[in-house]
């Protein structure tokens, strides 16, 4: 069964509460139906996230829910840890919305998935990186930055030879990013660093701002 517990996880401020409130007020059946808030995945240095409105009854086993004044609230498992404490507002600023306000932040793993956690914790001091990240930004940044793109080494396995490049902005979700990747990343880095034995793209092309790559989660 799930977990009903003392909902240090999510508060609502009154000013949200009320959002909300229209919100499930104008949906067919919101009497029946919780506010459903989850972590789905990092953006930048923090956490992105869905909210939406489903059905109490269909929270899975392990999920948090809790009640904000008249709002019920159903956090999934795996988003337990990663939202407590957290405050849900509401902001006129740009036409006016909901902002999640999270004390909490990505690990380095989170941020980086697909780096093994040893190399991650080298950083990038290595002869290799440094001398990666000098490429990077002299000749492939400039390059990409006129569509608004750009291309970090995140971590680099000095031993194997394995840079770990993420991209950012315009080449984020980008249907060209494969094709930026290898025609022009990698073949500007195997350049200058000839020992590289693969260049690894580890983007979350799926939250990017224009992904297209179908996010599972």
């Amino acid at each position: 069964m799930t977990t009903v517990e003392t909902f240090d996880i999510l508060i609502l401020t009154d000013e949200a509460r009320n959002v909300v409130l229209d919100a499930l007020r104008s949906e067919e059946q919101g009497s029946d139906l919780a506010l459903w808030v989850e972590v789905t995945g990092t953006r930048g240095a923090g956490y992105s996230y869905d909210l939406y409105f489903s059905d109490q009854a269909d929270a899975p086993e392990g999920a948090a829910i809790g009640v904000d004044g008249d709002v019920t609230i159903v956090v999934p498992p795996n988003s337990i840890d990663r939202l407590r404490g957290s405050r849900l507002e509401f902001a006129s600023e740009g036409g006016g919305g909901l902002v999640l306000v999270n004390p909490n932040v990505p690990t380095p793993e989170e941020i980086n998935p697909g780096v093994p956690a040893a190399i991650l914790a080298l950083g990038l001091e290595g002869p290799l990186a440094v001398f990666a990240v000098s490429v990077l930004d002299q000749h492939v940044n400039p390059s990409i930055a006129s569509h608004g793109g750009r291309a970090d080494l995140v971590a680099m396995d000095e031993e194997k030879k394995i840079a770990y490049i993420k991209m950012s902005g315009g080449c984020q979700g980008c249907a060209m990013s494969r094709l930026t990747l290898t025609q022009g990343i990698e073949a500007t880095l195997r350049d200058a660093i000839p020992e590289l034995t693969a260049v690894t793209d580890v983007t979350d092309h799926a939250s990017g701002d224009n992904p297209f790559y179908a996010n599972e989660n």
